[in-house]
């Protein structure tokens, strides 16, 4: 290596310090060190590990360095070259930028609370500054360089604080200015998928955030937006609104295709038969797509022509095919109601036809309620038998006294009601009222012999032939006072008795038990005494000493 005479001369005179910035040269480059020429006594050592590259230093190249000590133990001068590059770069950061200014670095390592950036020294860039969405995996960033804003310059540790974020947002709000400018409703844009809620997802239009609602995905049903949807996914969407000064915008992604409701009165005319998924159930009732984006609505009044169905689920389940009839369709309100029961023809438009009045008829009693039975004519058609049609003579309280459920009963048709869909039966019209003949079967003065059926504290009922019954009234039972008619007289026990009142019109029979060996005379007289009763009192009116029985059975048992 050689020098020119000036340049040794300066050499020569040069003042060296610790803190002097000089310019030295490469004599020797050793595994851990280098040699370096700065004209002094004695060589200067700068440690290997300050070059970035070390591989490509060679003698007699030329650099800038740092005395840090004239001479150690050992006589050597130890110089920095990095120092140097921090005291240049730290005087050119502070001229060209300050706080706010823009500087361009490499990401250098990953460390606690954020990354280091070599802006020609090192800079500390927070993990919240990094990106407007933190990164996954910071060390995907080591060696990439970026743009950075200065946010803050500490003298006297001689640091500086980046932000990346804060340039994003700026470029981003720069974006979305023009964005909102530019946009109009109906055009389509490229965005990609940001995050997904209940309600709906917003889409990154690279600019600007736009909310693609629910209820705009799809043309059909859409439980939830990650039915369509995933983060991340790039889609083209439809501005459908802007709102400029709340800088939002709505967006569509079903109305890039055609409406199919506006064709469902040609495709889907009332009374067509159509197939179909169920693909909801709810309390009233079943939807079923027809097509993608067209469901039609089964109402549970619409399932079954005789049966009641409480809910669509006792019916039907998601995923069943069905079969329908399109009863109603409104484009406008995008609504169809479906019939599955119209599949079939109405049973109750056959009734009449099938089961006249008149028409005697067998089934099975399929259920019994306080005021009658019902009778299973066929399949899903029910006649009813109400309780005051299953017997001429008796006061029948409810109808399990006569029939069971499940017995096959025989009845007769008295009236089929289309409208309200109810057909009456009647048991007793098999046979004749034996009312009707009373007269031919009972005159007031016959003898009549009879079992007695029931006791009450006015009386006992005495059991006549064609299931009549008579009543003897506690007065009529013997000649002496009776205090309580179950001293005299016991259940099954057969009496002798002699009609004393027929009454057609109020079908009731009174009978006298002291009367049986009476004359002419003495049975006048006691018709008088019993036509002389008061109407509460007059209690052979069978329909009122029935229930007059119930309280008398119930009071006897009390005294008892």
């Amino acid at each position: 290596m050689s020098f020119n005479m000036e340049e040794a001369l300066a050499r020569t005179f040069m003042d060296f310090a610790p803190g002097q910035v000089v310019k030295g040269y490469v004599i020797e480059v050793r595994p851990k060190e280098v040699l370096v020429d700065i004209g002094y006594k004695s060589e200067g050592i700068i440690p290997i590990a300050e070059f970035d590259e070390p591989e490509n230093i060679k003698p007699g190249d030329e650099e800038d360095v740092l005395i840090e000590r004239l001479e150690d133990k050992e006589g050597s001068v130890l110089l920095s070259k990095k120092k140097v590059a921090f005291k240049q770069n730290w005087e050119r950061i502070q001229a060209a930028c300050s706080e706010g200014g823009v500087i361009s670095g490499k990401v250098k390592a990953v460390v606690k609370g954020g990354l280091i950036i070599n802006v020609g020294i090192e800079a500390f860039l927070p993990t919240s500054q990094i990106d407007i969405i933190p990164p996954k995996n910071l060390n995907d960033l080591v060696g990439q360089t970026f743009d950075f804003k200065i946010v803050k310059i500490n003298q006297e540790r001689q640091n500086i604080v980046l932000s990346r974020r804060e340039l994003l947002e700026q470029e981003r709000s720069e974006r979305r200015s023009k964005l909102l400018e530019e946009m109009a409703p109906g055009d389509i844009r490229k965005g990609t998928v940001k995050n997904i809620t209940d309600f709906g997802a917003f889409i990154d239009l690279n600019g600007i955030d736009g909310l693609l609602h629910i209820t705009d995905m799809s043309w059909g049903r859409v439980n939830h937006p990650s039915e369509i949807l995933k983060v991340g996914q790039d889609i083209d969407v439809v501005v459908l609104d802007i709102n400029r000064e709340k800088e939002r915008v709505s967006l569509g992604l079903k109305q890039k295709l055609a409406n199919p409701w506006q064709q469902i009165s040609v495709n889907y005319p009332v009374g067509s038969h159509v197939k179909g998924k169920v693909v909801n159930l709810v309390p009233y009732g079943a939807f079923v797509e027809l097509e993608p984006g067209v469901e039609g609505l089964v109402h549970v009044t619409e399932f079954s022509w005789t049966k009641r169905i409480a809910k669509a689920s006792d019916v039907l389940k998601v995923g069943d095919d069905i079969e329908a009839v399109v009863i109603g369709a409104n484009s406008e309100e995008q609504k169809i109601s479906l019939s599955i029961r119209q599949i079939e023809t109405n049973p109750w438009e056959l009734a009449a036809e099938k089961y006249p009045p008149g028409t005697k008829i067998k089934g099975k009693v399929r259920n019994l309620t306080s005021y009658g039975a019902f009778v299973e004519l066929e399949d899903g058609l029910d006649g009813m038998v109400h309780v005051s049609d299953l017997s001429w003579t008796r006061k029948i309280n409810h109808p399990s006294e006569i029939v069971k459920k499940g017995n096959e009963v025989e009845a007769v048709v008295l009236e089929i009601d289309k409208a309200n869909q109810r057909i009456a039966l009647g048991v007793k019209q098999l046979e004749k009222d034996p009312w009707a003949d009373i007269d031919s079967l009972y005159r007031v003065g016959d003898l009549i012999t009879g079992q007695v059926t029931k006791l009450a504290s006015f009386g006992a009922f005495i059991g006549l032939q064609n299931e009549i019954d008579g009543l003897v009234h506690i007065s009529q039972v013997s000649e002496e006072h009776v205090d309580r008619i179950k001293n005299v007289l016991k259940i099954g026990q057969e009496v002798t008795a002699r009609v004393i009142k027929i009454d057609k019109a109020e079908r009731r029979i009174g009978l006298s038990i002291k009367a049986a060996n009476y004359t002419t005379e003495q049975l006048q007289a006691e018709q008088a005494v019993l036509d002389a009763l008061k109407p509460g009192e007059d209690l052979v009116a069978l329909q009122h000493a029935f229930e007059a029985l119930e309280n008398s059975d119930f009071a006897e048992n009390k005294e008892d």
